[in-house]
């Protein structure tokens, strides 16, 4: 009877977007409890991957999780935390940008309950003990997903389906936040490892998640010559639109071979799990949580699908495994400013805006060692640069 009850309410949330709260039956409803605050629900790419890491870090641990789905960013987020509070969640997760003053005021309120912030930028200022944002080092997977993209491009141009300087990409972003500039930026620089004449064009949605936005932004590069698609969107919009119009896919946040079996060629994701079992577990030994949190490729915090070999150029894999040896040895920095010029010019020093404020104003010196060093100091990106061989069509902030 239960599974048909969740049955129901979770069609409901998928037809209405309602909000709904979930618990889980790790540990039984009295045991450990733990929050979880979504933006969507799984219909989002975003959300389910964050869904699926909470549950599977809730029952690698035999932990409760009480989840909250489709909560907005706004004052729903800090009155969805009070009631995950009340229903006895010693720590709380959430999953959206927009979320993180929520969140902030909540650890305020509530001092005695572990908040957890996913993409926030605040936590290093804020001084909270118990507020802590948390990121990955994500921009090793783009690159990855690049490389794969690079391949495809040189494949497309030795069989004489395009020419070299034919070799354009489109980018289907959400917003031009830097969270999104370091991701394609270095997709773009992955691509170009490999396939030197390779170029892109960049457009924005405004939304995280918005299906038809997203696939017209697709259509819309498609027919302005792009000949492979990539996004940081969270529906199926632009997959849908390569595939139906046979343009190569690289998507973001899991596999959509199964919907787009003729185009999609591998996708990157964060795997939220090692971070969640880490917070948490600190959390029952009373142990501090990093204000900070990031992991990458070697913490198994950034992963690769499994590549549709039936799309993808011959040697990707092993191309894309010697590149993930080299990225966790060192050998590699994707930001390595080597690799990239802005107006026709190397970078020697740049002024990133790590302390977070409403003008943006420029506070930490963000380049080591000939590279930029991202997510060093704070979780979140900061790489926000303009590099050249990347056309922004429009804006959205």
């Amino acid at each position: 009877m239960k599974k048909k009850v969740l049955a129901v309410v979770l069609a409901l949330v998928m037809v209405f977007g309602l909000s709904v709260t979930l618990t889980g039956c790790g540990g039984g409803e009295d045991g450990y409890k733990v929050g979880f605050i979504c933006l969507h629900d799984e219909n989002s790419t975003y959300d389910k991957n964050f869904l699926d890491a909470a549950n599977a870090a809730c029952e690698e641990l035999g932990v409760v999780p009480v989840i909250k789905t489709n909560i907005p960013e706004g004052q729903e987020c800090y009155d969805a935390a009070a009631e995950l509070v009340d229903a006895g969640c010693d720590i709380i997760f959430a999953n959206s940008f927009g979320h993180e003053d929520f969140m902030i005021q909540a650890a305020k309120d509530f001092p005695e309950v572990e908040f957890c912030h996913s993409t926030g930028t605040k936590a290093h200022t804020e001084g909270l003990d118990n507020y802590h944002n948390a990121f990955a080092h994500i921009y090793q997977g783009r690159y990855l997903a690049g490389v794969a993209a690079g391949m495809k491009l040189n494949e497309m141009i030795d069989a004489g389906d395009i020419t070299a300087d034919q070799a354009k990409m489109g980018y289907v972003g959400a917003y031009t936040y830097a969270e999104v500039v370091s991701g394609y930026t270095s997709f773009y620089l992955g691509a170009k490892s490999v396939c030197e004449s390779v170029t892109m064009d960049v457009t924005f949605t405004g939304s995280w998640y918005d299906e038809a936005l997203e696939k017209e932004a697709a259509n819309k590069l498609i027919n302005d010559g792009c000949v492979l698609i990539s996004q940081h969107a969270d529906s199926m919009g632009a997959p849908t639109a390569c595939e139906n119009a046979g343009v190569p896919n690289v998507s973001y946040n899991g596999s959509t071979q199964e919907a787009c079996p003729n185009t999609f060629i591998v996708s990157s994701r964060i795997d939220w799990t090692p971070y969640y079992v880490y917070a948490i577990t600190a959390a029952q030994n009373d142990e501090a949580i990093d204000a900070d949190w990031c992991g990458g490729l070697e913490e198994g915090s950034v992963v690769l699908t499994e590549i549709n070999e039936a799309v993808a150029a011959e040697g990707t894999a092993d191309k894309i495994a010697q590149v993930m040896e080299q990225l966790k040895k060192g050998e590699i920095n994707v930001f390595d400013t080597a690799a990239f010029t802005v107006e026709g010019a190397a970078l020697s020093t740049y002024m990133a805006d790590v302390d977070t404020d409403a003008d943006m104003t420029p506070d930490t010196e963000a380049i080591e060692g000939g590279a930029f060093m991202e997510s060093k100091h704070r979780s979140a990106p900061y790489f926000d640069l303009k590099i050249d061989g990347i056309k922004l069509l429009d804006t959205k902030f």
